[in-house]
């Protein structure tokens, strides 16, 4: 979905109340009464290959927003210095925390990423899958200032082709076979079983 098409996406995600399944993150629409899924295991293929990418060169890395803790789990999984994560939901902050609370190289930045950006450094790799927040209109504009030179970015890709829907500039894909769970609300609108992995370098 093009970001400029997205004027009529209420913007209330972080006010609903989430359940959290082992497969999943919903929450009810107080509009239509529907599940709305946030995010689901199927995933995991799209988690993996982003954290490998973002986490080649090792070193710092930033991780905007934390969902089910499936790529933040990979990430952990690679050989880096710290892993910093900035989410903003209240009840998936509880759980970051939570997971983090064990991992010494692991911070949790509260709030919104853009909000916060004081707080942050620059990194040797940052993966953005935040979710439709405001702030998701401000990750292009605030990339240059958050990866290092020759530093790594990619981020969650609904594009159904070799492009992006944050009009980034000079990345490359990788296309990789995908299995959408029927019923996702974010992904198989385009009937895809292809995703576009984005990779942008500095």
């Amino acid at each position: 979905m093009p970001l400029s098409n997205l004027d009529h996406v209420p913007y209330n995600f972080i006010d609903q109340t989430l359940v959290f399944e082992d497969h999943r993150i919903y929450y009810v629409s107080p509009a239509s009464g529907n599940e709305v899924n946030v995010m689901m295991d199927w995933e995991r293929p799209i988690m993996s290959a982003s954290a490998a990418y973002v986490c080649e060169g090792g070193g710092d890395i930033l991780e905007l927003g934390f969902g089910m803790g499936i790529s933040a789990n990979y990430i952990q999984s690679h050989s880096i210095s710290s892993h910093t994560i900035c989410e903003q939901h209240p009840q998936i902050i509880e759980k970051a925390q939570a997971w983090a609370s064990d991992k010494p190289n692991v911070t949790i930045v509260t709030g919104s990423w853009h909000d916060n950006l004081s707080q942050l450094n620059t990194y040797d790799g940052v993966f953005w899958d935040a979710g439709f927040t405001e702030d998701m209109f401000q990750f292009s504009s605030s990339l240059d200032s958050l990866v290092k030179s020759g530093g790594r970015a990619t981020w969650y890709n609904d594009a159904k082709d070799a492009s992006n829907n944050f009009l980034i500039p000079s990345v490359s894909y990788v296309s990789m076979s995908v299995s959408p769970t029927d019923g996702n609300n974010y992904f198989d609108w385009e009937n895809n079983d292809v995703y576009y992995l984005p990779k942008k370098q500095f």
